[in-house]
């Protein structure tokens, strides 16, 4: 199916482009969002006769998108979630997460403008990618924790994985401390008075 892009989309054209797309592509995405219409004659010439306009509204929109890109990218947002004591998360985060914390912060961000770069199943610092505009993204941060404390740790770039390691190493010196103390104190009974053959008579 022939259809003639209204604006940029990835992977596919240039706003202008007449590309071949499959049906169900054409008729379940880009119609239906706006991004494109079939390349019909009539379309054609309407999108020529539109063409300024539109160019001049992208600008519009791509400017609006790089001033949010400028405040919103490299921002770190806190999402609170249950987790196992290896930081395995029992939940997830997803994008509608993220853009939901966005939004609180203050940013208009829609989760189907949000995409995970990698699965997010343990806690920590984990990037996301924010679509602002076809030819504008940013990158956010989601500071994934159990709790406020736990997240500023993260923050100032302490892992859970650190943290638990070095509660496990002052554990275990805190018990051989312990051993060592409770086999001095043993040392110190075995040195106790020897009988000799005088106090035997």
């Amino acid at each position: 199916m022939h259809v003639i892009l209204l604006e940029r989309v990835a992977k596919l054209g240039q706003m202008g482009d007449i590309v071949d797309v499959k049906p169900g592509y054409a008729r379940n995405f880009l119609l239906p969002q706006g991004k494109a219409q079939t390349a019909s004659d009539a379309n054609v010439k309407a999108f020529e006769a539109q063409k300024a306009q539109l160019e001049a509204r992208n600008l519009e929109t791509k400017k609006e998108a790089e001033d949010l890109a400028a405040k919103l990218d490299g921002q770190q947002f806190i999402v609170i979630r249950s987790a196992s004591d290896s930081g395995a998360l029992y939940g997830s985060v997803t994008p509608r997460d993220a853009a939901e914390t966005a939004t609180e912060a203050g940013f208009s961000v829609d989760r189907k403008q949000v995409s995970l770069i990698n699965p997010i199943k343990e806690l920590g610092l984990h990037e996301m990618s924010v679509k602002l505009h076809p030819e504008v993204s940013a990158t956010i941060v989601m500071n994934v924790a159990r709790s406020m404390e736990e997240a500023e740790l993260q923050a100032s770039g302490k892992s859970i994985r650190e943290l638990a390691a070095e509660e496990e190493a002052a554990a275990e010196f805190e018990i051989a401390e312990l051993f060592d103390d409770i086999g001095g104190a043993a040392s110190d009974d075995d040195e106790g008075p020897v009988a000799t053959p005088e106090d035997e008579a």
